[in-house]
């Protein structure tokens, strides 16, 4: 159920931002102990419309900079929260050689009722399966 948002600038090829897309996804599931359910957008710009402060806290980003912003209810802990984005970043990098300081991240929490899945209905009205919210929910033996 959670929403990842992905926004870079224009010019990548298809396979390019399907792996910045699956990669997130991945690491969602491992990291945040989301279901396996996918809901994400990824969207270009124009160059110089994705604006990042180019030193902010001594991080040096280039213009090629993704935003990943993920929308989801607050089931994981911070060090999860710092493990995903490690993750991410060194997964990205591996396989793109996407720069790690070019990838920046905001997760949004949200409360069930702020779901609807279709047809107009709270759907989680009723509450969340438990295992849409435990982040421990992931068998210690899961393997990809």
């Amino acid at each position: 159920m959670p929403l990842a948002r992905i926004d870079l600038t224009e010019g990548k090829s298809p396979e390019y931002r399907r792996t910045i897309a699956d990669v997130v996804y991945d690491q969602m599931i491992i990291h945040l102990g989301v279901p396996e359910d996918r809901f994400q957008v990824v969207t270009q710009h124009p160059r110089g419309e994705v604006i990042a402060d180019p030193d902010y806290l001594g991080i040096y980003r280039s213009e090629d900079a993704v935003f990943i912003q993920l929308v989801f209810l607050d089931v994981a802990t911070p060090e999860q929260k710092g493990n995903f984005y490690k993750a991410v970043v060194d997964e990205l990098h591996e396989k793109l050689l996407l720069r790690t300081e070019d990838v920046f991240f905001n997760l949004q929490t949200v409360q069930p009722a702020d779901w609807s899945m279709g047809n107009g209905i709270v759907t989680y009205a009723n509450g969340v399966p438990a295992d849409r919210l435990d982040p421990n929910s992931i068998p210690a033996d899961f393997h990809w």
